[in-house]
């Protein structure tokens, strides 16, 4: 999967953190009661995340998920 390179030993430093979460800052999120969201999965491309929206969608279907531009500055 795309967004495993994202999360592979960068939990010890955090500037590393913020240096991926830019170059992944398309994700998938899931929609929750009370205007809560978990993402789901990074990727570099919108359409990677299209496509493996597409994906999710057939795996669970009663799932709200949507594509994000999620940038957040350092």
């Amino acid at each position: 999967m795309p967004q495993n390179g994202y999360q592979q030993g960068f939990a010890a430093n955090p500037s590393a953190i913020a240096y991926q979460k830019r170059l992944y800052p398309w994700a998938i999120a899931k929609l929750m009661p009370s205007m809560q969201r978990a993402i789901v999965g990074r990727f570099r491309s919108r359409s990677d995340a299209d496509g493996h929206l597409l994906y999710l969608r057939q795996l669970m279907p009663q799932a709200t998920l949507v594509v994000v531009f999620d940038l957040q500055p350092d």
